[in-house]
Order: C-alpha cells, then sequence, then structure tokens
C-alpha cells in the first residue's frame, strides 16, 4: 500500500511539472493546471492511477492547510478598511446568488433542501484565481478589483458555516447524528477555548519556541497546532476545515504570523495541488456526453447569474454600472471551495453521484473561462455601456449641481487615491483650481462634508467630464489603477477637447504608446517614475551635485525613458566624491550667483557654530581648496564640500539645498 501511495505521488507531482509549465506559459492559473492532471491521471482519462482514496487522504490535508492560510492572512485591521464592501456587497451577492439559483431549482422540480444547496455550490468564486489575476493585471486598487475583494472575503468567511450547516439539509445525514443545536453549542465552546488560548497560552508559548532561535522547532509548532486543532474540531464532531481556520486566526492575531505563513506556505501548496488533481481524477467527462445540452446550458445560466447578481451587489455601493459589470464578470466562475461542500453533499447524500460530477464539470470549466472573462470583461463592458439602456449615466453620477463649483481655465483630476490626493494638495498649494472626478461614494461624502470641490461619477462618460467643465478646462489628470478606464478616458477626453492638455498615470511603460496614440499629452509611468526616485536617492548619497542629478533626471524623461529600456548604457557624466564615515552626511552644495552666501567669508558664515557641519574643500575652475581658512572667501560656481552629524543635517535641511543658496 505504501508503495503505491509513492507511486501515486510521485507521478502526479512528475506529470504536473510539465502541465503546471505549459499553463505558465500560457498565463492561465496553476490550479487549472493540478484539474487538467488529475483528468490525464484519473480513472476516468488514462488510468494511471486507480486508487484515487489514498491521493483524498492527503487532499484533504491539502484542506485543512488551505483553510489554516486563509485563517493567518484574514486580517480584522485590513477588513475594516473595505468593511462596507465586505458586509453589504457580500451579503446582497451572496443572498441574491442563492436565492435565484434555489428557485430555479425549486422550479425545475428539485427538493427544497436540494435547491439550497445547488445556491450554496453556485454562490462561491474562485479568491484563488481572481486575486492572482488581479494582481497580474495591476488592478487590485481600482473599483473592480476593490469590490472584488470585499465579496470574495465575504465567501471566505462564509465558508465554514455553509460546512457546518450543509450535512443538516440531508434527511439521512452521513457525517453526523446530533442536533444542529448541540452542533452550535459545541463550536461556541470551541471558540470560547480557542479564545482563551489565543489570548493566554499560544502567544507565551511561540515567544518561548521563537526564543530558541530554531526555524525546525518553530515550524513543528505550527503544524502541530495546525492539525491538533484540526482534529479536536473532528473529535467534537465538526469540521476539521473549521478547526483549521481558528488556528490559523489564532496565529494571524500573534506577531509571529507572518514567519508561521512563511514556513507554512510551501506545504499549503504541494498538499493544496494535491486536492485540485485528486478532483481533476474524480471528474468523468463521459458524463458530458450523456447530457451534451444540459451541461453547456448549466454552466451559461451560472456565469449569467453570478455576474447580473454580482453586479446588483455592487450597484448598491453606489458603483457606476461599468463596474457593477466588470466586477460581476470577475466572479462569474465557481471557486475552490465548493469542491468541498461538492463532497461533504456527496457523502451526505444531498446529490447523486451523477449530479456530483455534472457540478465539478461546471466548475472546471468555469474556473478555466475566468482568465478570458477577465481579459474579455472591459472589451464587453465597453460594448454594452454604447447600448442606450447603459450608456446613459445615472442620475448618481451627475448629481448635486450645486455644490459643484466649475471654473474657467482650471485643473480636472480624474481618481482620488493617493496620487489624486496628491494632485489636489499640490493645486491648493499653488492656487490652482480644480474638480476632482471620484467613483467611490463613500470617498465622495466624506471629503465633499470636508470641503472639497469633489463629486461622484464615472469619467468615461462625456456628461461626467461635460458636468466637470471639461470644455473650460486647462489640464486632465488621470490618476487611477484601471486600464482600461484610463484608455476610454483619455480617448473621451481628447474627443471632447482639443486643447486640454492630458496628463496620465499608468503603471507599467508597455501602456505608454497606446495611451499617447489615444490623445494624452504626458504619459508618466509609474515604475519608471520609481526607478527615478531610487537613482536620484543613491547618486545623492554618493555627493552628486543636486543640479546634476536634476539634469540627468530631465533628460531621463526627455528621451522617454531611453536609459532605462535600452541594454547597453555608456559611461556617466557625473563624477562624484564617494567618501563614507560613519554618522556623519557628506554633500556637495553649489554657491549660485545672488545667493546670500556669494562674496561671504567662511569665518562671517560660522557655518560649524550655527549649523554643526564644517566645511571640508572649495572646488574652483577646476582645482580643489582642501581645509579652506576662515577668511576664505565665496564665489559664485564654487562647489562647496560639507560635512556634519546626520541629525545636524537632516535638522539644516531646509538650509542645506539649492533652493536656500539660489534666487530663482
Amino acid at each position: 500500500m505504501e508503495n503505491v501511495l509513492l507511486i501515486n505521488i510521485t507521478l502526479i507531482f512528475a506529470v504536473s511539472i510539465p502541465v503546471l509549465f505549459f499553463f505558465l506559459r500560457l498565463k492561465l492559473p496553476s490550479i487549472l493546471g493540478f484539474l487538467i492532471t488529475g483528468l490525464v491521471l484519473g480513472p476516468y482519462g488514462l488510468g494511471l492511477i486507480q486508487k484515487v482514496k489514498e491521493v483524498e487522504v492527503l487532499a484533504e490535508i491539502g484542506v485543512v492547510l488551505l483553510l489554516f492560510t486563509i485563517g493567518i492572512e484574514f486580517s480584522l485591521s485590513n477588513l475594516m478598511k473595505i468593511k462596507r464592501t465586505v458586509l453589504v456587497a457580500g451579503t446582497v451577492q451572496f443572498v441574491v446568488t442563492t436565492g435565484a439559483v434555489f428557485l430555479l431549482a425549486v422550479g425545475a422540480g428539485f427538493a427544497m433542501e436540494k435547491s439550497l444547496f445547488l445556491g450554496f455550490l453556485a454562490v462561491l468564486s474562485s479568491t484563488a484565481i481572481v486575486f492572482k489575476l488581479l494582481q497580474e493585471k495591476a488592478e487590485l486598487g481600482s473599483p473592480q478589483g476593490m469590490t472584488s475583494a470585499g465579496i470574495l472575503i465575504f465567501q471566505d468567511l462564509m465558508v465554514v458555516p455553509l460546512i457546518v450547516v450543509v450535512p443538516y439539509l440531508s434527511s439521512t445525514p452521513v457525517t453526523t447524528g446530533q442536533s444542529i443545536w448541540l452542533v452550535l453549542a459545541k463550536a461556541a465552546g470551541l471558540v470560547a477555548v480557542m479564545l482563551a488560548a489565543a489570548r493566554w497560552v499560544i502567544p507565551k508559548v511561540l515567544y518561548f519556541t521563537v526564543k530558541t532561535r530554531s526555524r525546525e522547532l518553530f515550524l513543528l509548532l505550527i503544524t502541530v497546532i495546525c492539525l491538533a486543532t484540526a482534529w479536536l474540531t473532528h473529535a467534537a464532531g465538526l469540521s476539521p476545515a473549521l478547526g483549521a481556520f481558528m488556528a490559523g486566526l489564532i496565529i494571524s492575531a500573534s506577531e509571529y504570523s507572518h514567519e508561521a505563513i512563511g514556513n507554512i506556505i510551501p506545504f499549503k501548496d504541494a498538499f493544496t495541488g494535491l486536492f485540485f488533481v485528486s478532483v481533476g481524477m474524480l471528474v468523468d467527462v463521459r458524463v458530458v456526453t450523456h447530457y451534451p445540452l444540459l451541461i453547456p446550458l448549466i454552466i451559461l445560466i451560472v456565469l449569467l447569474i453570478k455576474t447580473v447578481a454580482t453586479g446588483i451587489s455592487v450597484l448598491v455601493l453606489g458603483y457606476p454600472i461599468r463596474t457593477a459589470l466588470l466586477t460581476g464578470l470577475y466572479l462569474a466562475q465557481v471557486g475552490e471551495f465548493p469542491f468541498v461542500l461538492a463532497k461533504l453533499g456527496l457523502d451526505n447524500r444531498i446529490i447523486s453521484g451523477v449530479e456530483y460530477q455534472v457540478f465539478l464539470i461546471v466548475v472546471v470549466v468555469t474556473m478555466g473561462l475566468t482568465p478570458f472573462l477577465m481579459m474579455g470583461a472591459p472589451h464587453l463592458a465597453g460594448a454594452l455601456m454604447k447600448l442606450s439602456m447603459f450608456g446613459k449615466p445615472r442620475k448618481l453620477d451627475v448629481k448635486d449641481d450645486d455644490a459643484i463649483r466649475v471654473y474657467d481655465g482650471h485643473l480636472i483630476i480624474v481618481g482620488y487615491g493617493i496620487n489624486g490626493k496628491n494632485v489636489a494638495r499640490a493645486a491648493r498649494y499653488a492656487g490652482i483650481d480644480y474638480v476632482i472626478i471620484e467613483m467611490n461614494a463613500d470617498t465622495v461624502k466624506r471629503e465633499k462634508e470636508a470641503g472639497e470641490n469633489i463629486f461622484f461619477g464615472d469619467a468615461t462618460h462625456e456628461a461626467v467630464l461635460e458636468h466637470a467643465g471639461i470644455h473650460a478646462a486647462r489640464v486632465m489628470v488621470v490618476a487611477i489603477a484601471d486600464h482600461a478606464a484610463t484608455l476610454r478616458i483619455t480617448k473621451t477626453a481628447r474627443g471632447l477637447s482639443k486643447e486640454l492638455y492630458v496628463i496620465i498615470r499608468t503603471r507599467f511603460f508597455q501602456d505608454v504608446q497606446t495611451i499617447y496614440g489615444l490623445g494624452a499629452d504626458e504619459v508618466i509611468p509609474e515604475e519608471y517614475e520609481t526607478s527615478i526616485e531610487i537613482f536620484s536617492r543613491v547618486l545623492s548619497r554618493f555627493m552628486v551635485p543636486r543640479q546634476d542629478i536634476e539634469k540627468l533626471v530631465g533628460e531621463v524623461r526627455s528621451e522617454g525613458y531611453e536609459m532605462f529600456r535600452s541594454l547597453s548604457i555608456g559611461d556617466g557624466a557625473i563624477n562624484a566624491l564617494k567618501v563614507h564615515i560613519p554618522d556623519q552626511e557628506i554633500s556637495r552644495i553649489s554657491v549660485c550667483p545672488g545667493s546670500y552666501i556669494d562674496g561671504k567669508t567662511l569665518s562671517g558664515l560660522d557655518l560649524r557654530a550655527k549649523y554643526g557641519v564644517t566645511v571640508l574643500a572649495v572646488e574652483r575652475d577646476g582645482a580643489v581648496i582642501a581645509n579652506p581658512g576662515g577668511d576664505e572667501s565665496l564665489r559664485s560656481g564654487d562647489m562647496l564640500v560639507i560635512m556634519g552629524n546626520r541629525a545636524n543635517m537632516s535638522g539644516q535641511a531646509q538650509l542645506f539645498n539649492e533652493g536656500a543658496f539660489c534666487e530663482t
């Protein structure tokens, strides 16, 4: 038996490697690769693995570790940032989706218990796939990314209660003979024990373990906490997955959560891979031949119901129709956790073996379609927005007309995230009139109450841009994380106003030329601007004069960031004094014409007494005056090499910058 299990595991991982490599090259989720591996190796594929039970045992450990890591990653502080999305949108999406599937199943003749169970199966989307694709598309900070994340978090939280409830939907449950009230009482008692352990026991045990600085001991401890808690919940008649999730919550409350998840993730990935492979082995593709029309119809209905239900939940939050459509398409699939529920339903005879097979096929197909749905979602949403029923902005998009001040020659800021706030702050400082367009209703409400000139709207609509006074505006800055919306806004704005100066912030350099082609005047690639800031600070540490750094930065930007894109770079034109003295700062300062130090002597300035700094040298006309005397008179064009304590230099930052020396 042991040899058979070892051979099966070796075969699974060996076949998974080329399959995953192929899927990654196609930029498809690894979960699909594991499912395909199971299809190929399983009894309904090539039949290389006939005994699936042994693999399922390891797969169940994978589910336990998966929920354990979710518990560790679950942060109450992060949840509070999007609590309204999680609670409101998550609840609406859950209720509408479950209710729609329930009514449809009852209408098709299924029993009410089974219909409710089918609703539970359909409502959960794939956290793993959606989060991975959102990260790759750099959309986690976009409206559709934030709403998707909030709804997925709510769904993940609902997994544990569903695991507890599902067995009681069967008239003859086989997983437990206890009443639901007894189970709830046990769950409450277990929660109380876990909370007590999290408060008084686990932190102390982790502390003494960490003090040993033994990685092996720490890994063993968190593994025992995970598996022991799962075993205790199983012994109490509850789901082991519930115990694993609670164990993760205990670890997450400690300061050792990051170390714990770093140690457990490799095991989690391996075992969850086995879980998805085992699911693939269970899929009998021959079922498709028996229901060639029914299965595609079910897939279409599931995608449609979930898209509409999720879209409704996003509209309830006050987001525009476009964001609702995108979020709906992003979460249209059925996810990985319903596999656990489906197996539970099969064991409790809520669904039959054939129904279980149909469900597995629906899940595999919808998960496989997710990358393509997310890729085509902006185009589909754009096409739908052209229809009269979708294309006209909702009244909410342009409400509070009297409260919006529109100027002549003003600035329009699209998006009020970090970049948008900084642009608005700079505009206020410079006395520039501006109008802000934002799609987060909570942000608009909060900032409007604070006196900000902001209104709710989707800037992809002409009417919203006109409401912001685009025909009279001088400049528009687009600072949002949604690439597809950025393209539409750029094109729409240029079509409305040929004189408007359009500045676009984008995440990646590869999008620059596309945005320029749509009519933008300036495109700021975030990844290259970060590089500029980093190398500017590096050069400053090597005592390169500030004016030389700014000259180099200007050249890099004017050449379209060619320096970063070239494979080879010639010798630099800047020579720097490379000196390092512990706890001391060394800088170079130019004496500019008209500055207040021009013509003064070092003794007259008394820099050491007043500012705690020393002039090490004066560079003049290509020569260096080392250790200059107090009667040395400074001239325009001199370069001072100064040294001082790091705290003193930081405290006198206003003095030692170019603006303090030069009359501009």
